[in-house]
């Protein structure tokens, strides 16, 4: 639904039923914000991928579509990653603890990150990682780039964006790596660990090497006991690696 090319979203489907299948049918929702993520919807009878007019026309319209085929792949075999309330794990990691909202809103990227592990075995296992590699690379240079544009800019206001928290940042450099290493998508010279390292050295407060064997090790079909604690650990860990500020706060 959008006047967009239908062939990624084609091409997509036939390289995902090669492994895989669903048993339901998926409407393609074009948006005309560009600034709206790509990401699945889920009904009775039907799935929605919704994704930007700008991602629709890009070179990576293929690889995002097969990425949001394998979220609802994992979603109708009620694999626990894209099941589990993220809720729960917040009341067992947090117990008694104040925690700033903006970093609280920050812990459902944990989950999603840990969702997309799983996401990616499935689409790993059936597309080349070399433009997620390349994808992933640049992400993180962005995002490195413009936490230098604010550190140079005026100071004061909020942090809106996962690219101005170096805290963020570094979690998400931790996880890129993590998942081409899972599939040994990445060459130990790639210039992508050197953005890594950027982004470690400006979150002094964040464990990126931990954080990365965290989700690299995710157990392939984990029960809810094994996912819950790994979850609790992640945001734990998220959450002490910021110190406290003056921000408003939730219980």
């Amino acid at each position: 639904m959008g006047a967009v090319p239908a062939g990624p979203f084609l091409g997509a489907r036939d390289l995902f039923e090669y492994e895989y299948d669903l048993e339901k049918p998926v409407e393609v929702h074009v948006r005309e914000n560009p600034d709206e993520r790509t990401w699945a919807g889920h009904y009775d009878d039907h799935h929605v991928l919704n994704i930007s007019r700008r991602a629709a026309t890009s070179v990576m319209a293929r690889e995002l579509a097969l990425h949001e085929y394998a979220h609802m792949h994992r979603y109708e075999d009620a694999h626990v990653s894209h099941t589990m309330g993220l809720s729960e794990v917040l009341f067992l990691a947090l117990p008694g603890r104040r925690v700033e909202r903006r970093v609280l809103q920050q812990c459902e990227q944990l989950a999603n990150h840990a969702k997309d592990i799983y996401a990616d075995d499935i689409t790993l296992d059936v597309a080349p990682a070399d433009k997620l590699l390349t994808f992933l690379e640049s992400q993180l240079a962005t995002a490195l780039a413009e936490r230098s544009a604010a550190a140079s800019g005026p100071t004061g206001g909020s942090r809106l964006t996962a690219a101005a928290d170096p805290e963020m940042t570094a979690v998400n450099a931790a996880f890129a790596l993590a998942l081409l290493e899972r599939h040994d998508a990445v060459s130990e010279g790639h210039r992508i660990y050197e953005f890594a390292d950027l982004a470690d050295a400006d979150a002094p407060g964040v464990d990126l090497p931990w954080f990365k064997e965290q989700f690299r090790t995710l157990a392939r079909d984990p029960d809810e006991s094994v996912y819950r604690r790994a979850l609790v650990d992640l945001v734990r860990a998220f959450v002490d690696a910021h110190e406290t500020t003056t921000g408003p706060a939730a219980d």
